[in-house]
């Protein structure tokens, strides 16, 4: 329903669940920070300037849009962004947490797969008034903030 994914499309969402990369998205699988049975969250390569480590949550299954998300993934892509938001305000040192998702191009949706974005929120940072930056940032800048919340969640885990 509402769908606008193209015939051919690739979907670099399902690549990167599946355990893939591509020429653009160098040691992504290091981005990820928490995966489960039904959701995957990971650091993506495209940074706003004031918002560095935003994370991005998945169904681990292909559905284009909130319209087609059945249930069970919606609950688990909610949880996760529950825990994602928690996981960034504790160890990001930030004021506060945003959550965005869009749904068809009209809704500044650019990708054809559900995702859901985590944004660190700080003082006076401007967020809705700024663009991400025209290139992706670099695996290596990607890293600090993966590692980040990796352990936040290793030694949430052992609590």
């Amino acid at each position: 329903m509402f769908n606008h994914e193209p015939d051919d499309y690739v979907c670099p969402f399902c690549r990167l669940v599946a355990g893939g990369e591509d020429e653009r998205r160098i040691n992504i699988q290091r981005d990820i920070v928490r995966r489960d049975e039904l959701a995957t969250a990971f650091i993506p390569p495209r940074w706003w300037p004031n918002n560095h480590g935003h994370v991005v949550v998945v169904p681990n299954a292909h559905h284009e849009n909130l319209y087609d998300l059945p249930s069970r993934y919606g609950h688990a892509v909610h949880d996760l962004v529950r825990n994602v938001a928690i996981a960034i305000r504790q160890t990001y040192g930030c004021d506060g947490t945003s959550v965005r998702q869009h749904n068809e191009p009209c809704g500044n949706q650019d990708a054809w797969h559900y995702h859901v974005h985590v944004f660190p929120r700080y003082a006076g940072d401007d967020f809705y008034a700024s663009r991400p930056y025209a290139e992706f940032v670099t695996a290596e800048r990607r890293r600090p903030y993966a590692d980040k919340l990796r352990e936040h969640f290793e030694l949430a885990a052992l609590r």
